[in-house]
């Protein structure tokens, strides 16, 4: 897990009981992307009592409708905010290039020629 560098508020709210809880830079996170979707959590150690994570679970589908979402929504950010637009950007940038397949031989490339051996 590495740490967070800036901060993480999550709230949870169900008819009779809301759940809120902030995940600082004393906390860590894991994301990673698996067969269906990504997983990510949040955890915060400490005391037991203190102690508290959260886990999610998004699938491609719906993830990539956040993303897009968040695309429409830059507007919002303040323009001042070049830290965290370029960070952003960045994260953006790695994400797109990491999705791009391979560079995978032709299936119509021809293969080398063989020559015979004695």
């Amino acid at each position: 897990m590495k740490p967070i560098p800036d901060k993480a508020e999550i709230a949870l709210e169900y008819p009779d009981k809301l759940y809120i809880g902030t995940f600082e830079k004393s906390s860590r996170f894991e994301a990673h992307l698996d067969d269906t979707g990504i997983a990510l959590t949040l955890f915060h150690g400490g005391e037991e009592s203190e102690r508290r994570s959260v886990r999610m679970h998004i699938h491609y589908g719906l993830f990539a409708d956040i993303l897009s979402d968040l695309a429409q929504t830059v507007s919002s950010m303040p323009l001042d905010d070049e830290s965290h637009r370029e960070a952003l950007a960045r994260a953006a940038a790695a994400l797109a290039t990491a999705l791009r397949p391979a560079a995978q031989p032709s299936r119509n490339a021809r293969k080398p020629a063989q020559t015979k051996r004695p």
